[in-house]
């Protein structure tokens, strides 16, 4: 057995203790020679610091020895993971992409067990937001318009940190070069101080708030080199992930694909916001493509160049960000990771929504609606719920106009894995299309009865602000009308006091001075029928291909077979997206089992159960073993009884407990199990039990 971390903390403060001791007997060594004494006393002397420094090698060798286990390997996950991806590779659930041709880093094929789970993941995903939750589905093209795209900020910002191999050329990520060798350091070396393992974490912690000359100063002093060369890699610098194309033939109309597919939905906005009767709140929702030049793609499916993506935009009032269906979550409980907790070293929390929600941790009712949303459906996929956590933003982490955000993590053989991103983006998107496309994306609340209110009017004299900032005449202009009320009445006073102000414009980093003929504050009373606003947005981004990976590796284990002479594999795939429900055979080569077999698998086909028949005659425990390793849950024998009692025997996958079933009802038993209508504990006790095979 490993010992625990509090263990191996004892040993290493003895070896601490053991190493200075050490330190100070050479030190006494070197007093001894440099005095020239008795040299019988320096032998002595030299005597004790070897016995120390073998006593300092004893209790390495411990602390190395009790980090890995008794067995002394430490290589658990590397292990796992090699079986987990030999298994999916060999069996087709994906498959590197043009390997006839070397491939391609970061593209991959599904194969046809791969392509019927994303298929089923897909569309649990569609049953679970797009119907429960009405939203309106939309279908947007890859190929986005640079101006869409310069407006939404990823043009300009859409960037991760790149160094090259000073002397190869061969480009790594800045931040994955750091959290290995923080990970590797923390996993695979027990003789790190806990000041350094303490360090190490902090490091792990804020990652991703490191800047470039941070992560370079970092990189410089940990001494970290090239993966693959070991030579020393140039000071981070940032790299734009989109594709660059052009649309049309001469070249003129710059364009990108789509590096995420929120945008198509936010510059349909007005369009979904009339179909909805212009209503609020709604929700649009798309799944699609979309594509990222990742500097160095690794870890699989976990980090590609072209994924699948599943997205939702749900727009709200502003100043009502509650949900009515709040309520019917509010009791779950699961792992939340706020920033206090991260920042204090602490563990996640298993906490209850509706505390987290009610004290402010969470932001609001819709954003942590989606959050308990999102724990449904993804431990409806066979993700273990105490390896799911959601983790909040450090401050540092999140963009300036984010209200909250959320991670939905999970951990796997690489460690802590982010698959769905929940973030309250607030008003920015719809904002940053409307003024750059001149287009209303507002909405508009109509009161019950006409309010008076009186408002601060700006008005900006254009005339006049034209020829005095020339170029800059506009911009100012929008600058004026976009000032809070606070800020306007604050330039008031100081234009009747001072006759001019200043006027700072973020967008442009210059301050203005704005004389007081060249626009007019006021306020008025005014009477409205209703308010016009922009939405705000709550934005669940899920990543397909991760959330799949993770599920792979959550429901993979192997067990002995018969014999135990071999350790068979197994995915425990939920029914509900396992690529095939059920499997048919024969229970040996004969005719006229072959019949019903075939017969069976028509009706099961009509019934909507995908199934595998098999009538090879090879042996009935290597039929199942066959099926396991594809993760089908259930598995139907026909044999000699079938003719005579007109029923077949169904084999459930994980538990191997078998029943004999009607012939007249097994399709529909099937079906029913597969799609969640009914539990296999349920058809254990309807259906009488049977042995299970005596090659099980």
């Amino acid at each position: 057995m490993a010992a625990t971390e509090e263990e191996l903390e004892v040993l290493r403060t003895e070896l601490l203790e053991k190493k200075t001791e050490t330190e100070k007997q050479g030190e006494v060594v070197r007093a001894l020679k440099g005095n020239k004494v008795d040299k019988k006393e320096i032998e002595e002397a030299l005597q004790l610091l070897m016995k120390l420094k073998l006593e300092v090698q004893a209790k390495e060798k411990e602390i190395t020895s009790k980090a890995a286990g008794s067995d002394g390997k430490g290589n658990s996950k590397e292990s796992f993971r090699q079986q987990l991806n030999d298994t999916l590779t060999s069996r087709l659930f994906f498959i590197p992409a043009f390997k006839i041709y070397g491939g391609v880093a970061g593209l991959y094929d599904y194969g046809p067990p791969g392509c019927a789970i994303k298929a089923n993941v897909l569309a649990l995903w569609r049953q679970h937001y797009v119907l429960e939750e009405s939203m309106l589905e939309i279908d947007c093209p890859c190929v986005t318009p640079e101006i869409v795209l310069k407006a939404s900020g990823h043009v300009d910002k859409f960037t991760d940190f790149m160094v090259k191999d000073e002397k190869t050329g061969m480009c790594y990520r800045a931040d994955h070069l750091l959290k290995d060798y923080c990970t590797e350091a923390l996993e695979k070396d027990p003789l790190l101080t806990s000041a350094k393992r303490q360090e190490l974490k902090e490091v792990l912690t804020t990652l991703d708030e490191l800047n470039a000359a941070q992560l370079g100063e970092k990189i410089k002093e940990y001494k970290i080199t090239a993966p693959d060369s070991k030579n020393p890699v140039s000071d981070p610098y940032p790299f734009n992930l989109m594709f660059s194309t052009s649309i049309g033939p001469s070249g003129n109309a710059p364009g990108f694909l789509r590096p995420e597919t929120a945008q198509g939905i936010f510059v349909n906005f007005s369009k979904l916001y009339y179909y909805n009767g212009n209503k609020l709140p709604f929700a649009a929702a798309q799944i699609g493509q979309a594509f990222r030049n990742e500097i160095a793609p690794r870890q699989g499916l976990l980090r590609v160049r072209e994924f699948t993506l599943a997205e939702i935009e749900h727009f709200v009032d502003p100043e009502d960000k509650s949900h009515p269906k709040f309520k019917d979550v509010a009791d779950l409980e699961f792992l939340l990771y706020p920033r206090k907790e991260q920042l204090s070293m602490e563990k996640p929390v298993k906490t209850r929504i509706g505390d987290a929600v009610s004290q402010g941790v969470v932001n609001n009712e819709t954003l942590g609606y989606f959050i308990a949303r999102t724990y449904l459906f993804l431990t409806s996929l066979g993700i273990q719920k105490d390896r799911l956590r959601f983790r909040q933003h450090l401050p540092n982490e999140m963009a300036h106009y984010a209200a909250d955000c959320w991670d939905a993590e999970i951990e796997c053989s690489y460690g802590w894995i982010e698959v769905t991103g929940l973030a309250d983006r607030s008003a920015y998107d719809l904002k940053a299309h409307s003024d750059k496309s001149n287009h209303d994306l507002s909405a508009f609340e109509k009161y019950a009865e006409s309010k008076v209110f009186e408002r601060l009017k700006i008005t900006p004299h254009l005339k006049l602000l034209g020829p005095a900032f020339k170029k800059d005449g506009d911009t100012v202009g929008k600058a004026l009308l976009a000032m809070s009320e606070e800020e306007a009445l604050d330039m008031k006073a100081k234009l009747e006091a001072d006759g001019q102000a200043p006027l700072e414009v973020c967008t442009t980093g210059k301050t203005f001075t704005i004389k007081k003929e060249q626009v007019s504050i006021s306020k008025e009373t005014v009477t409205e029928a209703g308010r016009k606003f922009t939405p705000a947005v709550i934005e669940p981004s899920f990543g397909i291909g991760r959330i799949i990976y993770c599920m792979y590796e959550h429901c993979f284990y192997t067990r002995p077979s018969k014999g135990g002479d071999e350790q068979l594999v197994v995915f425990k795939f939920p029914p509900i997206v396992a690529p095939i429900k059920c499997t048919v055979f024969p229970l040996i080569q004969n005719e006229k089992l072959n019949v019903v077999a075939k017969d069976l698998s028509v009706a099961l086909t009509r019934a909507g159960v995908a199934n595998k028949i098999d009538i090879t005659g090879t042996s009935i425990g290597k039929r199942y073993a066959r099926t396991d390793e594809l993760g089908v849950p259930f598995a139907i024998t026909v044999d000699f009884e079938t003719d005579v009692t007109n029923d077949v025997t169904l084999r459930e996958r994980d538990s191997r407990a078998q029943v004999r079933v009607p012939l007249k009802l097994i399709a529909s038993v099937v079906r029913d199990i597969s799609e969640g209508h009914l539990a296999w504990l349920e058809v254990l006790s309807i259906y009488p039990n049977v042995a299970p095979s005596q090659e099980e």
